[in-house]
């Protein structure tokens, strides 16, 4: 008997959950019914779902016999204007299609005019010495030739040609493979992958006296921006280092991403701002640092994002960003100013500093200690750099981001993408020395190809 009633209870169990699943389910089908509903409601006529957001509606068509309203006329005509002409082709009936009687003389109709590029084949140019005789000298004569501004050394290609090949291969991020087959295609060219990649140590070795001015002038730069990423030497991993500031970049690879590269890079006697991320090997140098907002931001979205349904850390990073955004407004008032920067000036913008250096560690003071709270660690890298933080605000030149650091490094990281790295630290040596002077030679508006060629020119055979 008493095991009946168990069994008896154990089903009476197991049916009050089956109900209690079964009303789930009707809740379910029901919100999903209404879902539906809705979603119906949206639909056009012909059943079909409204456009996102981002895609304009289509133009009503108006109804036949109306006519067009006049557009008004612009002052300045946008077409795309015509090149100046190389070539001209003319085009006229020689007869009349009617009756056959020749025709003469006309006017101009229109004109197509239609873009190309010239088939042209490498030029080989021998340079031919004439040796002569002097009758009443008794001496032979040979003429010294000057090639410094066509060849450069003992090379075989010209300066054009070395230029070029050092331009697709650091601005165009081409590999030896697609160079050779480049030139022989549009050149009738042949040329070795020995042969490429001698030509670009050879512009690299010329171009050191210019990449190690740009070290001096990085380091007398008032602000620097620094970042690095990761490049690869003959399968051995290392950094490719990158200093700019708004007229020249300068790169350095080495298989180290300690302190010392910075240091080397910058020298001790560094005594500008230093914008940089929040990586530990940029702290011993003894300057002035200004961390990039950016990526304190970007980790704020992602602890934000990471605990959605926590509405105290919403606040909590909308409170930073706020303060941020504050700061920002403050040093755009700064940039407008246009007198002289007097003592009184400089001591206001210190103490808006200490201002805004203070509210934002009030933020983090209390999470300190939390080591269960998801704010922690921020909180713990907020109070490690607050007083590099606000130097913008102090010093409104100084960007609050390290974006033109990072931009510079892109062209590189996409390059190592094709490349996977270089083989030797010739090879390092030549590839960082080529986007130092492509990089600097881009930012102040130059024509990379002459001014390669004048890198090259000066240097006599």
């Amino acid at each position: 008997m008493s095991d009946l009633r168990a069994i008896v209870a154990e089903q009476k169990t197991i049916i009050a959950e089956q109900k209690a699943h079964i009303e789930r389910l009707e809740n379910i089908v029901k919100q999903q019914a209404e879902r539906i509903t809705e979603l119906e409601k949206k639909l056009d006529e012909k059943g079909k779902p409204p456009p996102p957001g981002f895609v304009k509606a289509n133009r009503k068509k108006k109804p036949d016999g109306e006519k067009k309203q006049n557009r008004t006329k612009r002052s300045t005509n946008h077409a795309r204007k015509l090149e100046p002409c190389t070539e001209e082709v003319l085009h006229a009936v020689e007869s009349c299609p009617d009756c056959g009687r020749k025709l003469s003389d006309g006017w101009e109709h229109g004109r197509r005019q239609v873009l190309d590029l010239p088939e042209t084949r490498y030029i080989v140019r021998d340079h031919v010495l004439i040796g002569r005789y002097c009758g009443q000298c008794k001496r032979r004569h040979i003429p010294k030739i000057d090639l410094s501004g066509e060849v450069t050394g003992k090379h075989r290609v010209s300066i054009r040609v070395m230029a070029l090949v050092a331009y697709l291969k650091t601005e165009c991020r081409q590999s030896l493979r697609q160079i050779r087959e480049l030139l022989e295609a549009i050149y009738g060219l042949k040329l070795s992958d020995g042969a490429v990649t001698k030509i670009a140590h050879k512009v690299a070795a010329w171009g050191r006296e210019e990449y190690e001015k740009l070290r001096q002038e990085v380091r007398s730069s008032p602000v620097v921006h620094a970042d690095e990423t990761g490049w690869r030497e003959d399968g051995i991993n290392g950094y490719l280092w990158t200093f700019v500031n708004e007229r020249l970049r300068f790169f350095v690879r080495d298989r180290s991403r300690g302190s010392a590269v910075p240091l080397e890079v910058l020298g001790e006697a560094f005594d500008g701002v230093l914008v940089s991320d929040f990586y530990s090997g940029y702290g011993p140098l003894e300057c002035t640092k200004q961390r990039c907002w950016v990526h304190l931001l970007r980790d704020l979205d992602e602890l934000t994002e990471d605990h959605a349904d926590h509405k105290g850390i919403a606040r909590w990073v909308e409170r930073i960003r706020s303060l941020y955004e504050h700061a920002l407004a403050y040093r755009r008032e700064q940039l407008a100013y246009e007198g002289d920067v007097t003592m009184a000036l400089r001591k206001r913008r210190q103490r808006a500093r200490r201002e805004f250096e203070r509210r934002l560690l009030s933020q983090v003071r209390r999470y300190l200690s939390k080591r269960d709270d998801p704010r922690h660690t921020l909180s713990k890298r907020i109070e490690k750099f607050v007083y590099e933080m606000f130097v913008f605000v102090e010093h409104p030149a100084v960007p609050p981001e390290n974006n033109l650091a990072e931009r510079a490094l892109r062209p590189a990281v996409i390059h190592r993408k094709v490349c996977g790295g270089t083989r030797s630290a010739r090879g390092s040596e030549t590839m960082a020395t080529l986007r130092s002077l492509f990089g600097t030679w881009r930012l102040q508006g130059h024509d990379l190809l002459a001014a390669c060629q004048d890198l090259l020119t000066p240097h006599t055979a």
